[in-house]
């Protein structure tokens, strides 16, 4: 089963860019990544006029584009898909990681910034770790959000596991 590690924190405390630099380091190193970005917004990814955006507006449950480079499925669902069922469309991949699935009872990595959030997101007991600019739970690994070398040796070891 590929291990999935969800990246959270509250609004502006640099999920994302702290997320960037883990993957590339991860990647860095030979393992390959997936990545779930959970929008309860809704999002479009299709532009208007395009072949595929026609197809779905035609009434197209399931549309797909591939190309030599890359491929994207974009599948009509009548509910909001639960993370498993999600990640079960994930394959060939080393580790998974996940932004914005806060409520998931998978394990956490929260990232803090002391100027941006007054207090962390979750508890202690909920994280697997925590990239911070100052130390919060002196029971947790700690990592510094301008290094991610540190948290990826941490994940190859505790998690993935050394090819």
């Amino acid at each position: 089963m590929i291990p999935v590690i969800s990246i959270v924190g509250r609004s502006d405390c640099g999920k994302t860019t702290y997320l960037e630099k883990l993957i590339r380091e991860i990647k860095n190193r030979g393992y390959k990544v997936a990545t779930i970005k959970h929008d309860v917004h809704g999002f479009d990814i299709d532009r208007p006029g395009k072949d595929t955006w026609r197809h779905a507006q035609a009434g197209a449950d399931i549309v797909c584009i591939s190309s030599p480079q890359k491929m994207a499925m974009i599948k009509k669902v009548d509910n909001e898909l639960l993370l498993e069922e999600v990640v079960a469309h994930i394959d060939g991949v080393d580790i998974i990681f996940t932004e914005g699935y806060k409520r998931e009872s998978k394990r956490r990595i929260e990232v803090f910034r002391k100027e941006v959030c007054e207090s962390p997101l979750c508890l202690q007991d909920e994280l697997l770790a925590i990239a911070s600019d100052t130390v919060i739970y002196e029971d947790i690994p700690h990592f510094s959000l301008d290094d991610p070398a540190p948290m990826a040796d941490f994940l190859v070891e505790n998690i993935i596991g050394k090819k």
